[in-house]
């Protein structure tokens, strides 16, 4: 199987919503795909369909030492979602100590599923440095950084960048790493000029856009993923070509340097 962890160095960007509707548009090109919530706030399976009164999840199956395939639930994406599950202050504190004493346990959990060969997995984080972050990119094949064209998120790249070379860089399933701007509307001249920036900063990198598209949010909140609820929209276009990045990345199988640095 290969891992696609999402990150982000600050939260308002979109990271889930990005989640969710690369789980779509990767099953459009025929990947089995898995998406697992390592998220407190417990958002990703609202993004998938599952109803908010759904509590299982991978950090109560951890606490009661479960198998991690028992909170397995059917999303509407066609994929299949591990939630973080509802818990109380006292249980996520649990389960953060959990992470911290055991690296191994996101690797572990993830190999005890069974998963199909060609399974791909797709994980959110929160954002920022967490505890959940830090696992997440120790198991990534790819990472997936999530940002906006603006000039707080630029601000935030040497941090994150910093991360992804500390857990990343110095192994060998690492394959590669890559930008997303999320939310891009060419017409505030700022924010074009700053994924202009971007994308000359890191053009020996792969960079990718997801235009600002009023049909995303409205498929939220039809319950729907963007390439069901508006197959022609720019946003939709705009993640298939992302899935159609990223599958590239995993047949050619690209290995960043160890010594290269991101930024």
């Amino acid at each position: 199987m290969k891992i696609l962890s999402i990150v982000s160095a600050k939260g308002g960007v979109g990271k889930t919503t990005i989640s969710a509707n690369l789980c779509s548009a990767l099953r459009s090109r025929g990947h089995t795909v898995f998406a697992l919530d390592l998220d407190p706030q417990n958002s990703l399976r609202l993004h998938c369909g599952i109803p908010p009164s759904h509590h299982a999840g991978v950090a109560l199956s951890t606490l009661s030492a479960s198998n991690w395939a028992k909170a397995m639930v059917q999303g509407n994406t066609g994929c299949v979602v591990l939630p973080f599950g509802h818990v109380s202050e006292s249980e996520r504190i649990t389960f953060e100590s959990a992470l911290s004493k055991d690296p191994l346990l996101l690797d572990q959990q993830l190999r005890s599923l069974g998963l199909p060969q060609d399974a791909i997995v797709i994980i959110d984080t929160p954002p920022g440095p967490s505890v959940y972050l830090k696992q997440a990119l120790s198991v990534a094949n790819i990472a997936i950084v999530v940002t906006l064209a603006d000039a707080a998120s630029y601000a935030t790249i040497p941090m994150i960048d910093s991360l992804i070379e500390q857990y990343c860089f110095n192994r060998a399933d690492f394959i590669d790493y890559l930008y997303v701007i999320s939310q891009l509307n060419r017409s505030r001249q700022l924010s074009s000029d700053v994924a202009d920036i971007m994308a000359l900063q890191f053009s020996n990198k792969n960079i990718s856009i997801v235009h600002q598209d009023q049909s995303i949010p409205e498929a939220l909140a039809c319950n729907q993923d963007a390439l069901a609820y508006a197959p022609e929209s720019q946003g939709a276009h705009d993640l298939i070509d992302f899935a159609m990045l990223i599958n590239t990345i995993l047949n050619d199988g690209y290995r960043a340097p160890k010594n290269e640095k991101l930024s």
